[in-house]
């Protein structure tokens, strides 16, 4: 059944081409309401009920969804096309914009992988004076609630919390689950007249508590505090900074649904091989620390990650995945936004990439108060603003957009942003990517009216497939002629130098290789690379005993980069026993210059020449020699009855 869509003018704020969406969607468009939310609602409620509906109104959604409720239908989908198009200075001509947002919404959302978390309750908060003995106070009523403070106070038992003093040396966890370790540890002694008595300091006293609420005013239990969930943390000197951090745990308690944002193929991750570094670019950019070293791979603690999706944009390898939701989702919608607006008509689109809640509200407020977007924006709000990579900025322009804007949010992992961004130019080959750091809704309007849009790809791609081959796909379209792009350093792509003279073909690199990218010739000696496969994670660089491989950081687009070219080859050396081939002829000339002669177990030329030998001859050799380190004393005679006969005395 299709679908319709509830188009509406907003009180005769806005135009909307029905017909154009309708051509380009395959929607039925009802009629254009003017106030379908309110003096219109009953029509909007028939329209709703003869079948599948969606609103194109953001703003009021919980009212339509109550409404599917009352009269007992399916929910709504929704899509805003008043505050990301229709509210503009170039509204009249936002018609293809309209036709795409409402294209992408009729795309399925993939449901998200969560883990329940569990608080009870129990809640640590930190901090001194009146501020924090109110706070403890007030959450009482609600929480489980202990109050540490660095020294013991003046108080007595009996309040509605517990009282605790000490130092918190150590924190570690998330909500529900929180591990603490409090040195100079004291505790209220219960019963007596007076002021309260307190048991002698201890150290290393251990407790767990669900929720903690910092107001010391001292630097962070946490690194990125604010994505850590279950510690909050205030200003003790800003009252509305403390009530508001104090509402905010009084809600922490209960079952939560936390998603997993990423997911780990451990048997992909290229961070060490035999305790040799490698990559490690996850680990130093995740800014809650969820990522720990485990051997040969990485560990993510899915209750600390927080989403950022800076760790999918940077693995090489693609060990980690961004999954809520997958890469693959935000590809389609990519392809589906450029490619409605072309077949509405639309030439050259622009997209604006946001996160869901600042540059929503951006968006929002530059369209009720100001200039809005302009008509060839189109605005895509992403989950993980971090983890839209080079792979996503490379795919947005191969699907037909002329320019990709980023507006960064305040928890933006920027560093990752600005290196991926630079990425993306390279490969490109244009300067078509810009970070917009703006927090003022008029700011975001102007620089976006005085952008210069360029001219979009020719030839559209069809972004299918992992990052890194919708990087290549995209990088042809693109730069058509080109062959080798060079990269800048620490670039994900890229080939190895290997220096012959220095080269022994020991192939250590070969066997440590994680991404494969490094093979050998099991009938001749030879080194063989395949440039597809490399990550450019240094291993081979790392472990080489010569010093014989650099990297060099570039993208080879064509066919040969999926064959195995040989980077440095030798004759094989022939055993002088039988003939066989073995080894490399100068790893054996190396061996012979360095051992023969010069040590005491190939002092002479006999011993000197097994080393020109197979494995086969040198064990030959080794057995029948003069001095064989394997000969042991004459073997005993065999014993037969005879022996045993000679001795019996009645024989």
């Amino acid at each position: 059944m299709t679908k319709t869509i509830i188009l509406c003018d907003c009180l005769g704020s806005q135009t909307v081409d029905a017909q154009s969406v309708a051509e380009a969607t395959g929607l039925t468009c009802s009629k254009m309401f003017t106030h379908a939310c309110g003096a219109q609602i009953e029509e909007t409620a028939a329209l709703m009920a003869k079948g599948e509906t969606m609103v194109a109104c953001q703003q009021e959604a919980p009212l339509f969804r109550e409404l599917a409720e009352e009269i007992e239908v399916a929910e709504p989908a929704f899509v805003d096309l008043r505050d990301r198009a229709g509210w503009s200075d170039e509204g009249s001509q936002a018609a293809p914009k309209m036709a795409a947002l409402a294209a992408e919404a009729l795309l399925p959302t993939p449901n998200e992988r969560t883990v329940d978390v569990v608080s009870n309750g129990a809640c640590l908060i930190i901090g001194s004076g009146d501020v924090a003995q109110q706070a403890a106070r007030d959450l009482s009523k609600t929480l489980a609630v202990t109050l540490l403070t660095p020294t013991p106070v003046d108080t007595s038992p009996g309040l509605p919390f517990d009282s605790v003093s000490g130092t918190l040396a150590r924190a570690t966890g998330t909500l529900g689950r929180f591990s603490l370790r409090i040195d100079k540890f004291q505790q209220i002694i219960a019963g007596g007249r007076g002021a309260a008595a307190w048991t002698p300091a201890s150290d290393g006293a251990l407790s767990e508590c669900d929720v903690i609420l910092d107001l010391s005013g001292e630097t962070p239990l946490f690194p990125a505090p604010e994505k850590r969930d279950g510690y909050l943390r205030a200003d003790p000197g800003s009252q509305t900074a403390v009530a508001q951090a104090v509402l905010d745990a009084s809600t922490m308690i209960g079952t939560f649904e936390k998603p997993l944002y990423v997911r780990l193929e451990a048997s992909l991750c290229a961070h060490s091989r035999a305790e040799q570094a490698a990559c490690s670019k996850c680990l130093n950019i995740c800014p809650t620390g969820a990522i720990t070293s485990a051997g040969e791979h990485v560990a993510i603690d899915p209750m600390i990650c927080a989403g950022c999706g800076a760790c999918a944009a940077l693995c090489p390898s693609e060990a980690i995945t961004y999954d809520a939701p997958p890469v693959s989702s935000l590809f389609a919608r990519l392809n589906t936004l450029a490619s409605t607006y072309r077949k509405a008509g639309g030439t050259n689109p622009r997209v604006l990439v946001h996160d869901g809640e600042f540059g929503s509200e951006l968006i929002s407020l530059a369209a009720r108060y100001g200039r809005g977007l302009p008509a060839d924006v189109i605005p895509l709000s992403v989950s993980a603003l971090s983890g839209f990579g080079h792979a996503e900025m490379l795919a947005a322009q191969a699907c037909g957009f002329c320019t990709v804007s980023i507006v960064l949010g305040p928890r933006s992992e920027r560093p990752v942003l600005e290196d991926e961004a630079t990425l993306a130019r390279a490969i490109a080959g244009r300067d078509a990517i810009a970070l917009i750091d703006v927090n003022d809704p008029d700011a975001l309007s102007d620089t976006l009216y005085a952008a210069e849009p360029g001219a979009a790809v020719e030839t559209p791609i069809l972004p299918l497939g992992s990052r890194r081959q919708v990087t290549r796909l995209a990088a042809q379209a693109l730069q058509p002629e080109a062959e080798t792009i060079p990269l800048p350093a620490a670039a994900p792509y890229g080939a190895i130098l290997v220096d012959q003279d220095a080269c022994t073909l020991c192939l250590s690199c070969v066997s440590l290789c994680p991404a494969g990218a490094l093979g050998d010739n099991p009938d001749k000696p030879q080194l063989r690379f395949q440039e597809s496969a490399c990550l450019q994670c240094g291993l081979c660089s790392n472990i080489c005993p010569e010093d014989a491989i650099t990297l060099t950081p570039q993208l080879n687009l064509t066919d040969a980069a999926f064959t195995q070219a040989v980077v440095n080859e030798e004759e094989p050396f022939p055993c002088v026993e039988c003939g066989a081939l073995f080894g490399s002829k100068s790893t054996v000339e190396r061996i012979m210059e360095k051992l023969a002669g010069k040590h005491s177990m190939f002092a002479n030329p006999q011993t000197a020449r097994m080393i020109q030998m197979c494995d086969n001859c040198r064990i030959q050799a080794q057995y029948h020699s003069q001095n064989n380190p394997f000969a042991s004393k004459e073997r005993p005679r065999v014993r037969t009855t005879d022996d045993y006969l000679s001795k019996r005395k009645d024989h």
